[in-house]
């Protein structure tokens, strides 16, 4: 194991924050970087138009096949399948080259192609698989004019619509979609707090106080919208980077119960103990 969990920015010295890389030949050249758990501080689009293999994001196995799309949120913990036998389309990006307005932003962070708070699993091409080639392809002729007016409005343009049309795509195929209003608004803020603060606050009322309702106010939120409490939502982000330490990292375990804010390592092993129904020991014994 590692010493830490790989992070990744985007590569430096693009005109954009946006690529489009050809997933046979990453593994050709990268297939060492590729299999190995990272992070990520942009987002993926994985086209598969051949072969079949696994993605595993944050320990959960995604099944790829061909025509197949896998959509990965920023910051998740993923690595592709040793096996390298799969082909097609990888389409990177960052919030600052998809967002030039609230609007684009809101989008990002709502539609169900990247939303965490759902089960993350590859979405069948489907009927759209000639309108999702014929948007690639048009990227990619766009990519090769950079000195071309409106280049970046071009491609996010492009982008914009290409996630569009995977988000209706997934709709007609039936997953769930989280329903809109003041509860969904408060629960995707708490989460987006929670994933940045979790480490220093663990108080739902400091949560609360931030999004300025009461703690009684955003437990309705989400429960109503995901059936848990807020503070079973700041436990499952806890118990997530725990687990991502214990098994993508040599750190020991009392190094991990400072890292996660526990003032003793036995405070951390009751804790993890009472959510997993394992020690952290166990755990990473488990995943050897």
């Amino acid at each position: 194991m590692a010493e830490k969990i790989i992070n990744y920015k985007f590569k430096p010295g693009l005109r954009l924050e946006f690529e489009i890389l050809s997933i046979g030949s990453l593994y050709k050249k990268y297939k060492n970087i590729l299999t190995v758990p990272h992070r990520a501080d942009f987002y993926h689009v994985l086209f598969v138009r051949k072969g079949k293999g696994h993605h595993l994001i944050d320990f959960q196995p995604v099944s790829l096949s061909s025509n197949t799309i896998l959509f990965i949120k920023k910051g998740k913990v993923h690595f592709f399948d040793k096996s390298g036998n799969i082909e097609g389309d990888l389409i990177l990006f960052t919030e600052n080259f998809f967002c030039r307005n609230e609007d684009d932003l809101t989008f990002l962070r709502s539609t169900i192609l990247f939303n965490d708070l759902l089960d993350n699993k590859a979405l069948k091409a489907g009927s759209s698989k000639v309108f999702f080639n014929s948007a690639i392809e048009e990227m990619k002729i766009e990519l090769k004019n950079p000195a071309k007016e409106f280049h970046h409005e071009m491609l996010q343009n492009l982008l914009h619509n290409f996630l569009i049309a995977a988000h209706r795509e997934k709709r007609a195929q039936g997953f769930k979609e989280l329903p809109k209003g003041a509860d969904l608004d408060y629960t995707l803020l708490l989460n987006e707090l929670i994933d940045k603060n979790f480490l220093t606050t663990k108080s739902v009322k400091a949560y609360s106080d931030k999004i300025h309702v009461s703690e009684k106010r955003l437990g309705k939120a989400t429960s109503n919208i995901l059936g848990k409490s807020p503070k079973e939502l700041i436990d499952e982000r806890v118990i997530l980077e725990a687990k991502r330490l214990l098994v993508h990292t040599n750190k020991p375990i009392k190094e991990i119960a400072f890292y996660l804010g526990f003032g003793e390592p036995t405070n951390f092993i009751k804790y993890f103990k009472s959510k997993t129904g394992s020690t952290p020991t166990e755990f990473r014994e488990s995943h050897l």
